[in-house]
């Protein structure tokens, strides 16, 4: 009787594991399409409320001085977010990155138009499941290019998902401070 209820369930089971593995890798050929088709472009604004970090710096403070955004692109719509300043010391606070890049983009003014020698990734998130990873890997991969960037630092909250996030993603923490922690992204 076991062997002829056996024989039974055997071809289901085999069936039903081909059917979950077809489905599995369709899924997984629909997030790898949209993750090699993705580009990085420079914004010239972006929709603040969704940022999770830090929702209250304007587009304005965004693209001031020595301070960019950008996004990652696929199919004329943005996947992820990130926002970073050019400086040429690390800070421990919001202030303290407004206050360093500017002071990058000035003395900029006096040198070779480079701003600053350190990048600071300061916010970013994900509209989409892998997006902040891939958008992580292609701003390192244009710092890397950068004939001036030397360095990608992070000024991120005391969570948790921050540290989880950047560890993962192979970012050492330099220092925790008051209310900010900041990791380092190996450029090398």
């Amino acid at each position: 009787m076991i062997k002829i209820l056996s024989k039974k369930f055997k071809p289901r089971i085999k069936a039903r594991i081909r059917k979950n593995r077809q489905v599995l890798n369709k899924n997984l050929d629909n997030f790898f399409e949209w993750v090699k088709g993705a580009e990085l472009i420079e914004l010239k604004e972006c929709n603040t409320e969704e940022d999770p970090v830090r929702p209250e710096l304007t587009n304005e403070f965004r693209n001031g001085y020595g301070r960019k955004i950008f996004g990652v692109k696929y199919q004329g719509e943005i996947y992820a977010v990130m926002c970073f300043a050019y400086t040429n010391e690390i800070p421990e606070s919001v202030e303290e990155l407004d206050k360093f890049s500017h002071d990058a983009f000035l003395q900029s003014a006096m040198r070779d138009q480079n701003i600053g020698q350190i990048a600071i990734a300061y916010t970013v998130w994900s509209k989409k499941k892998g997006g902040g990873k891939l958008i992580v890997k292609e701003v390192f991969k244009k710092i890397k290019n950068s004939n001036h960037l030397n360095r990608l630092v992070t000024l991120s909250p005391l969570t948790e998902m921050a540290t989880k996030f950047h560890s993962k993603n192979g970012a050492k923490l330099l220092q925790v401070n008051e209310d900010t922690q900041n990791f380092e992204y190996k450029v090398l």
